[in-house]
């Protein structure tokens, strides 16, 4: 299936400063499809980031649409202060839910707030795991580096596995996008979208970029 557009999601990740955070989202509007806002507690993955109160902040500053990616440790607790943040998509992690009936608790709830409900599994999970949550999802985001550090090396043969889910999604009719996050580049978005990706996730690349519009218009020019 050919795809004329693919959708950007640019990462907060590389920064620590809160206020930087905020100039750097202002930067962003009319130019990223999305703000990917990953919110790490120091628990799930050993970084810590940021909360709700942030992501607010974020979302008072800018009309750029929320692309918010929980990795910590008790999502249940926390989906309602996400939403009323103002997260448009708001992905959980399969390996978070030691209890999948939760999960699939939690993927309902989002949906039930008018929110899309995401559904984030790691390098280390087999999609056999997480292939009967797909039915239940907007958004299934394949991570192609271990959660939790900015600037990592995309790991080896993901497009393999993008393909994969692509031919599962195609097979069982069904309409979830595929979002990829880690490492992303000019050098790979073109396999990326090539196996199958709808979104993909930049977070170094962009942030690091002498002309960082000019990378996110890069990213934009392949096409699937």
């Amino acid at each position: 299936m050919k795809r004329n557009y693919v959708d950007i999601s640019v990462s907060t990740d590389p920064i620590s400063d809160y206020q930087e955070i905020i100039e750097y989202t202002k930067m962003l509007q009319g130019e990223a499809d999305f703000i990917h806002c990953d919110v790490m507690d120091g628990l799930f993955v050993p970084k810590k980031t940021y909360e709700h109160t942030v992501v607010d902040s974020i979302n008072q500053n800018t009309l750029t649409m929320l692309d918010v990616h929980l990795m910590v440790k008790e999502p249940m607790e926390q989906l309602e202060n996400y939403i009323r943040a103002g997260a448009n998509i708001l992905t959980v992690h399969y390996e978070a839910f030691e209890d999948k009936e939760l999960l699939t608790k939690a993927l309902k709830y989002i949906q039930s707030r008018g929110v899309l409900a995401g559904l984030a599994f790691n390098p280390s999970t087999p999609f056999t795991d997480v292939k009967l949550f797909c039915y239940d999802i907007d958004l299934l985001l394949v991570m192609s580096v271990e959660p939790g550090a900015s600037g990592q090396k995309m790991i080896a043969n993901i497009s393999s596995r993008i393909k994969n889910i692509f031919d599962f999604r195609q097979a069982n009719n069904l309409n979830f996008k595929i979002e990829v996050d880690g490492g992303v580049n000019d050098e790979n978005a073109q396999s990326l979208i090539e196996a199958g990706a709808d979104m993909l996730v930049s977070g170094s690349y962009v942030f690091k970029s002498k002309d960082r519009k000019e990378a996110i218009s890069q990213l934009k020019k392949f096409k699937g």
